[in-house]
């Protein structure tokens, strides 16, 4: 009876363990502020992981999709770009119509048949720098997955075959990550211009 009761416990111990994301937090007036004003996104991976321009694009096409498809965000582009960012308010990225900045801190190494893979998070608020959301996480994943299968084809061929052992981890820890984003309020007219975006 007494390991009935700790059963459920126990398993919940064991999936808090396992988890890839480490922190995660949003803004405490968000609701109020920006679930109704910063709907507009742009992706960016900066430093490029493991150095390389081609797994820089894959982070933030990756992230810019799963945004676009999972979340109300309307994601209008994705870059990489090298080195440490020196205004890490992204105001160059903060053209006409972008609101905010998706920016991810990657780092990657692949080992064996897999890949150690850590990011930082962060949503940047367009008109004054400030954090909205941020995130971090961690893991190890093996990169041959059968349910990825199609995904490792689709961005090999995009982004060139030297990306492909990047793609499973990458997914698996972008997709824990980005689970932890908060969900804006669009209009009918936001709604409307998320279709056209066709992700």
């Amino acid at each position: 009876m007494r390991l009935m009761r700790w059963a459920p416990v126990l398993g919940l111990g064991l999936l808090a363990g396992c988890s890839a994301v480490k922190s995660h937090r949003v803004r405490p007036d968000y609701a109020q502020v920006d679930r109704k004003q910063t709907k507009r996104l742009v992706v960016v991976a900066q430093p490029l992981p493991d150095e390389k321009p081609a797994v820089g694009e894959l982070w933030s096409l990756i992230a810019r999709q799963w945004v676009n498809q999972n979340r109300d965000f309307i994601v209008k582009d994705n870059v990489a770009l090298p080195g440490r960012p020196t205004d890490t308010t992204f105001k160059e990225l903060c053209t006409e119509g972008v609101e905010g900045v998706l920016w991810l801190d990657p780092t990657i190494q692949l080992k064996g048949d897999g890949a150690e893979a850590e990011v930082k998070a962060q949503l940047l608020r367009c008109s004054d720098g400030e954090e909205v959301w941020a995130a971090q996480a961690a893991g190890s994943w093996g990169s041959r997955d059968e349910d990825y299968a199609a995904r490792v084809q689709k961005f090999s061929q995009e982004l060139g075959e030297e990306v492909a052992p990047y793609i499973v981890p990458t997914t698996k820890l972008l997709a824990a990550t980005l689970d932890t984003l908060p969900n804006p309020e669009l209009t009918e007219a936001d709604k409307d211009e998320k279709i056209e975006l066709g992700e």
